[in-house]
């Protein structure tokens, strides 16, 4: 797809799978997912321009990401933060031991960057839909999401044949807006970014700084399609016009001295 394309038809279809059991540590992800790709009607086959999308969730779950907290002790600092703010002091250690720098901790607030560079809130620790251990149980971000994506990748096209890229996906907020949103946090077989500088825009204007996101405009379609609560961790994006490339994510993080927050 050149920089000037745009998605073909002007059409995006997005189908959440269902049907994917509770994820365990150790299960088959891959084929989980294959299974709910034929079985999804409407998913099957996928086509060329398709991208599958999967919650962070259900893949940190698969790799054993899994701290149970009855085991954590915390620090004073942890202690202290959570007393302030009604926290779970267990918690809070843990997003302190992922941590490769505290970005901001204000207002009950914990902003941190990850090993792997992301900055966001909590380091990516969340105890919410977690399954049968809620309550004492949060998820830590895969070690290497890219690593994952392209797992899941390889686990699909050696059950259907198919070349199927993958996103892994995670809820960010933002720094200049309320609310939060899903971006791509691991990905393989497509390249996040779609570079249109110099590229002419509707009027003939040549455009100098528009780089699009899609990967992050993928994840957060899904995202709408998914939800939140109804147990399906999983979507097929169809039309977004991705770009196929052995890419990563890195390749779409804020280089250090351009970032103005830090």
């Amino acid at each position: 797809m050149s920089p000037t394309d745009d998605p073909e038809g002007g059409r995006l279809e997005v189908i959440a799978l269902p049907g994917i059991p509770e994820v365990e540590r150790g299960a088959d992800l891959g084929a989980l997912l294959a299974t709910a790709l034929r079985e999804t009607p409407g998913a099957w086959p996928p086509g060329d321009d398709a991208v599958l999308v999967v919650t962070q969730k259900v893949v940190s779950k698969a790799e054993g990401a899994v701290v149970d907290l009855e085991t954590v002790t915390p620090r004073a600092d942890a202690l202290a933060w959570a007393r302030a703010w009604d926290r779970d002091a267990r918690q809070i250690e843990v997003v302190l031991r992922e941590a490769r720098r505290i970005v901001r901790m204000e207002h009950g607030v914990l902003i941190t960057e990850t090993p792997h560079g992301f900055v966001c809130a909590n380091g990516g620790v969340d105890a919410s839909n977690v399954g049968p251990g809620s309550g004492h149980l949060v998820t830590l971000l895969p070690v290497d999401p890219d690593r994952s994506a392209a797992g899941i990748r390889a686990a699909i096209r050696e059950r259907t044949g198919l070349d199927l890229p993958v996103i892994v996906s995670d809820s960010f907020g933002r720094p200049w807006r309320l609310g939060i949103t899903d971006v791509a946090i691991g990905l393989s077989g497509l390249a996040p970014l779609q570079d249109l500088r110099g590229a002419p825009d509707a009027d003939g204007r040549v455009m100098r700084t528009t780089v699009r996101a899609v990967a992050d405009q993928i994840a957060s379609a899904a995202e709408l399609a998914m939800g939140k609560t109804s147990g399906r961790p999983a979507a097929l994006v169809r039309g977004a016009g991705a770009r196929r490339a052995e890419a990563g994510i890195r390749d779409a993080l804020m280089p250090a001295e351009q970032d103005l927050f830090r």
